[in-house]
């Protein structure tokens, strides 16, 4: 006879539930970091479903504006810096926000009370790939305020070291979209299952494996990089007695590759080069890319570098602040390290 589904085998688990039973890990927490974070599950949730349609909705293509980096503005990167933004400023968690879109801290505007939290977030990930249907994410990284409660949020609310992070995490859209954070507890996958319209866990406690399958960057500006780095892409490639049987995958959008490297071991890398002298610490930024992920990485049991230190003891000095990166793989990026150290003294 019938008794029941056997709930051994069933195990469902929604990002929420999971967020509120990562908050016994912190016995002083009071519910608004978790709140802060479902915020940002519904604004992935927004965002996926305007990514699936983006051609039926005409948000494909340019805004006809640059943003402070100097870049073109795509549409969907606005829509998404804007659900972000919309979402979070009246709650009452957050005294400030930042976002690689804009040059400035985003304040909270005086009617809504402003909370113990600071947001940074990069909308949109990859978005020069919109066009053409390449996987592209969110990164969102979260700090305590410093600044005194009752005062408005200054500039150095935003600039902390990601040592000081308080939680980080990625959208992915793509085949599927995913949310993947951590709160210094490890790092979950979640999958949005779009007939119920939730984030399900999906990849529990996630470590990128020991044995790395995949190496990414972009070859092509191969010549642009220093002796150290090049060395060391010799090494990836099995030369000079180098390792054996990486293969090269390299999509382009940060969060695409990072992700996958963090499923199945790799290291992505975006060193500086001599291409263009505005921009001597490369193109990541370290505060909405570098520092977020690198604090997933090292949760994972990797490692994230600039080439000489680790991501996370870095200062920022500004709130664009460019950075070298080496990420995924911590007996990789520390081989990056060496070789840096050696032939780029």
């Amino acid at each position: 006879m019938y008794t029941g589904i056997d709930q051994d085998h069933v195990k469902v688990m929604t990002i929420e539930r999971h967020i509120l039973e990562q908050e016994r890990f912190h016995p002083e927490a009071t519910g608004v970091l978790t709140s802060l974070l479902y915020d940002l599950a519904l604004a992935g949730k927004i965002i996926a479903s305007k990514t699936t349609r983006a051609g039926l909705a005409e948000i494909l293509g340019r805004a006809e504006e640059v943003n402070v980096q100097g870049e073109q503005v795509m549409k969907l990167d606005k829509f998404a810096d804007r659900t972000i933004y919309r979402l979070n400023d009246h709650t009452g968690r957050l005294a400030a926000m930042a976002s690689e879109e804009h040059a400035d801290v985003l304040v909270i505007p005086d009617r809504y009370p402003s909370g113990k939290y600071v947001l940074l977030y990069d909308p949109l990930d990859g978005s020069s790939n919109i066009d053409c249907n390449v996987p592209i994410g969110t990164i969102f990284s979260i700090f305590r305020r410093k600044s005194p409660g009752g005062e408005p949020a200054s500039l150095e609310d935003c600039l902390q070291p990601g040592r000081d992070l308080v939680a980080a995490g990625y959208i992915l859209y793509g085949t599927s979209t995913m949310m993947v954070y951590t709160t210094g507890q490890g790092v979950h996958g979640f999958t949005l299952d779009p007939s119920v319209g939730e984030f399900l866990l999906s990849h529990p406690n996630i470590r990128i494996p020991e044995k790395p399958k995949y190496f990414s960057v972009n070859l092509g500006y191969q010549i642009y990089w220093s002796k150290g780095v090049q060395c060391f892409t010799d090494y990836l490639q099995g030369k000079d007695d180098g390792i054996q049987g990486l293969s090269l995958r390299y999509i382009g959008s940060l969060v695409a590759d990072f992700h996958r490297n963090l499923l199945s071991g790799g290291i992505f890398y975006y060193p500086a080069d001599t291409r263009d002298p505005k921009k001597p610490h490369g193109k990541l930024r370290l505060l909405y890319e570098c520092a977020p992920l690198s604090f997933i990485a090292e949760q994972a049991g990797g490692k994230g570098s600039d080439g000489r230190q680790n991501i996370l003891d870095i200062q920022p000095e500004s709130l664009h602040q460019r950075c070298p990166l080496f990420i995924g793989n911590k007996d990789l990026v520390e081989k990056a390290e060496e070789m840096i150290q050696r032939y780029d003294p």
